[in-house]
Parts: structure tokens; sequence; C-alpha cells
């Protein structure tokens, strides 16, 4: 290979890695969008490109529906209903560790202090907070929603792939200018999701998905939650 090609290719895989950094950087949570509709094959385009995700088996796990008008308000109303009667929570699938390391515990309290603080929503105004965290049952009123369901008889492995799956949907969102949010609020009532949306019982409710381009004044779009440094979690053991 001549010199020159070398370089060529050396060119073009810096600007791939200049561009996916900064792609995996740029994305995060939104919890606020304008009303700039989205196209509808852009959807089917971000599904195929994240079907290309690793699949143990190539067994490719995971549905997504989309849910719109009447049916999607009808299942924002309900959720929200449960939400407000304090109906216990049951999930599909186990979530969060139980108990909850305090480790994990302060990084939990973090992230609701930065979102909460960014909309100046003080720890004792519990008003603000729950009327935030209804916007998830209505999918932050994003353009698009979906619903995000897995076979119940699928091992605990196909939820590593679907959440692959969902990292790249999300990423392909993200090349295309859009905002995005998973929406693990969404599972919490399953069966409420189920008997809305006619799916019987062997789908387990994974989470929601709000895709659309996000609104740049929102003040709760301009939080960052801190990751851990590489240092915290990378071992080499030889």
């Amino acid at each position: 290979m001549r010199t020159n090609d070398i370089g060529c290719l050396e060119d073009e895989r810096d600007a791939a890695v200049r561009g996916w950094s900064a792609l995996a950087d740029g994305r995060t949570s939104t919890r606020r969008f304008m009303d700039s509709p989205v196209p509808d094959e852009w959807i089917a385009q971000m599904l195929q490109e994240a079907r290309r995700a690793p699949s143990g088996a190539n067994l490719q796990p995971g549905e997504f529906i989309r849910i719109d008008g009447a049916a999607r308000q009808k299942l924002s109303d309900r959720l929200v209903e449960m939400y407000r009667s304090g109906a216990p929570q049951n999930e599909d699938y186990s979530y969060f560790p139980i108990p909850m390391p305090m480790t994990l515990r302060r990084r939990q309290v973090a992230a609701a202090q930065a979102l909460y603080g960014a909309l100046g929503a003080a720890r004792d105004d519990q008003e603000a907070r729950r009327k935030q965290f209804e916007r998830n049952f209505r999918f932050f009123d994003a353009p698009v929603a979906l619903v995000i369901t897995i076979d119940a008889r699928m091992g605990s492995g196909c939820y590593m792939d679907l959440g692959m799956c969902l990292y790249g949907f999300m990423l392909a969102a993200a090349a295309r200018g859009l905002g995005s949010c998973a929406i693990g609020a969404l599972a919490s009532y399953p069966g409420v999701v189920r008997e809305v949306l006619g799916l019987d019982a062997g789908q387990s409710i994974v989470c929601g998905l709000s895709i659309g381009y996000a609104d740049p004044s929102a003040p709760e779009n301009m939080v960052r939650t801190v990751r851990r440094d590489v240092s915290d979690y990378l071992r080499v053991i030889r």
C-alpha cells in the first residue's frame, strides 16, 4: 500500500472517530421537545440501523410499538391515574438492586438533584416534582412515542441484546439531529400498558421511548449527568 493511501485511510479513520465521539458525547436524555414532526421514514431507517446491534444467536429480541392519537392519549391518562392513586408498581422485570448500595444511591440522588435543580424544583416541593415525573407517562409530549416490549420467555441475556439495540436506535436519532429519552417509568404498570394496547400476557413491558427535536431553551435539556471515570471500572489482569 502506498504512503498516500495509508494517509487517506488514517484521515478517514480520524474523521470517523471524531464523528462517533461527538455523537456519543452529545447524546443525552431529552425531556422537552419541539412540535416539529419526525418523518415516518426516519423511524424505519433508524430501526434498521439499530438492529445491526450484536444479538446472541441472532435472536433479535424486542418489539417497538409506535402509539399515536387516541391510543396514546388513553394510555397516558391511565398511567397518570395509576401514579396519582398510589397504586403499587409491579414491573415485569427487576431494574434496581434491592437494597440499593449507598454508592449507587448517591449516583441516583445526584441525577435527581441535577434534573430537579435545573427545573428549580426544591427538595421539599413535592408537587413540582410530581408534575415533572408525570411527564414520563406522557412521553414528555414528544412527537414520536414508542413502547418497547420483549417476549416474556426470553432469558436475561436477551435484555442485554435489546439494550444494545435501543442504544443504537437513540444514536441513530442523534445522528439525524433528534433527541430521545428512554422511559423506564412506563414499565411500572405493565398490566395497564398491555390492557390499553391489547397486548397479550406473554409480552413484557420494557420501557417507553420518546423521539423528537429537542427544545434548546428547556433547562431540563441542559442537564448532563456525570459518568464514572474509566479508572473506576476498568481493570487489567495479567
